[in-house]
C-alpha cells in the first residue's frame, strides 16, 4: 500500500514540480508545488487518509517517504530551493505549509463528505486556490501595520502565575510513555502509575471515554483561560493574536506531560467522544477582533481559529523545536506568528 501510494502521490505532481524548478520566480513555482499536492489530495481522499495514519503519524519515517520520492524523480526539498529566490527558506516555513495543506484539505473532505460523494471539480478548484492564497498570505495582514516589539509581549506574558497543578493523570501517561513509548502504553500502565487498577481509574465516571474526555476538557478550559489573560493585556488586534498564541506555548512549555499525552491519543487513536456543542473550549481567536476577518462569517472565524491552534500544536511537537532552548523557541513561535499573519511575506528576505 506504501509503494502504491508514493508511485500515484510521485506520478501526479511530478511534472508541476519540475515546472516549479524552472519557474522565472518563486511565487509561481511556490505556486506549481502547493497546488499540485492540494490538488492530489484533494481527487483521492483515501490517499489522503492514508498519509494521515501512515506518514503524519510517524508510522513510516518522512525521511524514507522522501527518498522513495527522489527516486521516482520528485524531491520534496524542491519547496526549499525554489523559495529562496525570494524568501528566507527555514525549515519551520515548510513544516507550517503542509500543516497547512493538511489541515485544509483534511476540514475539505469532513465537511463535503467525500468519502461518500465525489467532490464537484470546481469545489477542488476553490479549496486548491484557498490554501494558496492561504500559505502566500496567511491572514492578509498589511505588513507596514504589523511591526510587534515580540520580546516586550512576551515578557508581559512569562509574568502571570501559572496557578492550577496539572491533572495528575498527565503526569502519570507521560511517566509511562517515557518508560514503554507511546505505542505501548496502556490504561493499565497509566493507572498502576497512579496507584489504581484500572477499574478503579474510571471509578467517577462512565467510562474510559468519559474519563478522558472530562479530563482533556477541563485542561483545555484552563489553557484557554490562560491565553485569555495574555490576550487581556492589549487592545490591538495583532498583539493580542500574538499574546494568546505565546500564552498557549508558555502554558503546554511548562507542562510537557500535556503534549505527551495528547500526542499518546493521538497515537493510540482514543476516542474522547463529540464535547457538549454548546461549550465553546476552543473558542479563543475568534473573539479576537482580526482586521482582515472582520467581514468572515462566524464558522470561517471558528475555521481559523483552529487552524491557528493545529499550527501552535504542531510546532510544539516537533522533534527540533523540544531540542532547542527558550531562545530558540521564542523565535521559532515568531515565525509561527508571521505565517498566520503574513504567510510567505513573513519570510521575504
Amino acid at each position: 500500500m506504501t509503494e502504491r501510494f508514493i508511485e500515484d502521490f510521485a506520478s501526479s505532481i511530478k511534472t508541476d514540480f519540475d515546472k516549479a524548478l524552472q519557474a522565472s520566480n518563486a511565487d509561481e513555482g511556490i505556486s506549481f508545488m502547493v497546488q499540485s499536492i492540494t490538488d492530489f489530495f484533494a481527487k483521492n481522499v483515501y490517499s489522503l487518509i492514508f498519509s494521515l495514519v501512515n506518514i503524519y503519524e510517524r508510522n513510516i519515517d518522512g525521511k524514507t517517504i522522501r527518498d522513495r520520492l527522489k527516486t521516482r524523480g520528485v524531491d520534496l526539498g524542491s519547496l526549499l530551493i525554489v523559495s529562496e529566490k525570494k524568501y528566507y527558506s527555514d525549515p519551520v516555513m515548510v513544516r507550517l505549509i503542509f500543516a497547512t495543506l493538511i489541515f485544509f484539505m483534511s476540514h475539505f473532505h469532513k465537511t463535503n463528505k467525500t468519502t461518500e460523494n465525489q467532490p464537484a471539480g470546481k469545489d477542488i478548484k476553490n479549496i486548491n486556490l484557498f490554501i494558496y492564497n492561504t500559505v502566500r498570505n496567511g491572514l492578509g495582514y498589511n505588513i507596514k501595520k504589523v511591526n510587534l516589539d515580540f520580546e516586550m509581549l512576551e515578557k508581559q506574558i512569562e509574568k502571570i502565575t501559572l496557578d492550577e497543578e496539572t491533572e495528575p493523570f498527565f503526569k502519570a501517561v507521560a511517566e509511562a510513555v517515557a518508560e514503554a513509548g507511546p505505542w505501548d502504553v496502556s490504561m493499565e500502565m497509566v493507572a498502576k502509575k497512579l496507584g489504581f487498577s484500572k477499574s478503579s481509574l474510571y471509578g467517577h465516571f462512565k467510562n474510559k471515554k468519559d474519563m478522558l474526555r472530562r479530563l482533556f476538557v477541563t485542561e483545555f478550559k484552563r489553557i484557554i483561560s490562560f491565553a485569555h489573560q495574555g490576550i487581556s493585556l492589549s487592545t490591538d488586534s495583532a498583539q493580542q493574536l500574538y499574546l494568546g498564541i505565546f500564552s498557549i506555548s508558555v502554558y503546554l512549555r511548562s507542562r510537557p506531560e500535556i503534549l505527551i499525552a495528547m500526542d499518546w491519543l493521538r497515537t493510540r487513536k482514543l476516542d474522547l467522544g463529540k464535547p457538549d456543542k454548546y461549550v465553546e473550549i476552543f473558542r479563543l481567536f475568534e473573539d479576537i477582533d482580526i482586521e482582515p476577518l472582520q467581514k468572515a462569517t462566524e464558522e470561517e472565524k471558528r475555521n481559523i481559529s483552529h487552524w491557528i491552534l493545529f499550527l501552535l500544536i504542531n510546532i510544539l511537537n516537533s522533534p527540533n523545536n523540544k531540542k532547542t532552548n527558550t531562545n530558540g523557541q521564542n523565535s521559532t513561535i515568531r515565525l509561527l506568528y508571521k505565517f498566520i499573519i503574513l504567510g510567505l511575506g513573513g519570510f521575504i528576505r
